[in-house]
């Protein structure tokens, strides 16, 4: 399929003077300009007026197809759903998003039953719960665009076709794949809560915090980047309300645990359990600060702007009690996570002879 396919094909033979298209450029990825003059079949550039009253010869070449992209009347901009543009390429696409991201606030975007969402690296107000009431029982194409629209459309389906659903979260680094899977999950916890009193919901949204610090880490791109894939299955009974979840996990970034990169950090529990180590409960731990472990503390800063270590491992241990995790096994669960820090601070060298080696262990290490 040529990309490029979904342009309007009078250019390709002529276009009128005033025509708006889309140029290439290597600042702001697109440009916009409005042909000055006819261009007819067989000519070599066009004259071209940019959006700041610039003038620019555009060369063409007719054989490889390289014609400009045409851009969308006016009126179609900012459109709620992609599908409703004239012309559906990559400069319009980025274009409208644009748009309704700096001019409305909006940060989702219908494209057919695809929904694109721009991470604002912000805490926005429109997840609460009458926020989740309002998109219940709705059509998907009846409100603005938004995650606990496509999560209603999932959780209307399974109830009228009797069928499972699946919603698959994508996207590059830092696009925010983790809090929007995290506000799907809490839809469903919402509109299909337990029809006991065991809290199944409850239990389901606990499973976050724990994923979180021991699959999570900071990268040169996002401060709670998913180091891990996930699928999570949550079970419903013929009521529709939760019955349980289960989650199966991949393709973990071990290798994170003994080296990082400048400028990021290794999973969250270590510095979780650093920020706690003068808890009485620790202190068999010997745990100091994060800055003493090699394995913590090779990417440079060991702390994240706007989180508290401390804070968030409080959450973990509410979530594995939440889950049933009695406290005599999470104490054993951060005692491996300890050993781990305690081990990367450890050194082994060969002797001279080949044969033997000798364990030195310091508090802290350079870099290797």
């Amino acid at each position: 399929m040529d990309p490029r396919g979904s342009r309007s094909p009078a250019l390709r033979r002529n276009a009128c003077q005033y025509t708006r298209v889309w140029i290439p450029d290597p600042d702001e990825v697109w440009r916009s300009a409005e042909l000055t003059k006819d261009y007819k079949e067989g000519d070599k550039s066009l004259q071209l007026r940019l959006e700041d009253e610039t003038i620019q010869e555009y060369p063409i070449d007719v054989q490889s197809n390289q014609l400009p992209f045409l851009r969308n009347p006016d009126i179609l901009v900012g459109e709620n759903d992609l599908t409703a543009l004239s012309y559906l390429h990559e400069p319009a696409v980025l274009h409208n998003l644009k748009v309704r991201f700096l001019e409305s606030n909006h940060i989702y975007t219908y494209c057919g039953i695809v929904l694109v969402a721009i991470n604002p690296y912000e805490q926005l107000p429109i997840y609460g719960q009458d926020v989740i009431y309002a998109y219940s029982g709705q059509n998907m194409g009846d409100m603005d665009p938004h995650i606990f629209a496509v999560a209603e459309e999932a959780y209307k389906q399974m109830a009228r076709d009797e069928k499972n659903q699946s919603i698959i979260v994508s996207g590059e680094s830092g696009a925010g794949k983790t809090v929007s899977a995290k506000y799907a999950m809490r839809y469903f916890a919402t509109v299909g809560g337990s029809a006991s009193d065991t809290n199944i919901e409850e239990k389901v949204l606990a499973s976050s915090p724990i994923m979180e610090a021991i699959g999570n880490a900071k990268t040169t791109r996002n401060d709670n980047s998913s180091r891990f894939g996930k699928y999570i299955q949550i079970g419903f009974d013929k009521r529709y309300h939760i019955i349980g979840a289960n989650m199966r996990t991949y393709l973990l970034e071990k290798s994170r645990v003994v080296f990082q990169a400048d400028d990021e950090r290794n999973y969250h529990i270590f510095y979780q359990l650093c920020a706690a180590a003068g808890l009485p409960e620790f202190k068999e731990l010997a745990l100091t600060c994060a800055e003493d472990f090699f394995y913590a503390s090779q990417g440079g800063d060991t702390s994240i702007e706007g989180v508290d270590d401390a804070e968030d491992f409080e959450k973990t241990r509410h979530a594995f009690t939440l889950l049933g995790v009695r406290e005599s096994h999470q104490i054993n669960i951060f005692k491996i996570i300890a050993s781990i820090l305690h081990l990367g601070n450890v050194e082994i060298q060969a002797e001279r002879d080949g044969d033997s080696c000798s364990i030195s262990v310091s508090r802290t290490r350079a870099p290797r």
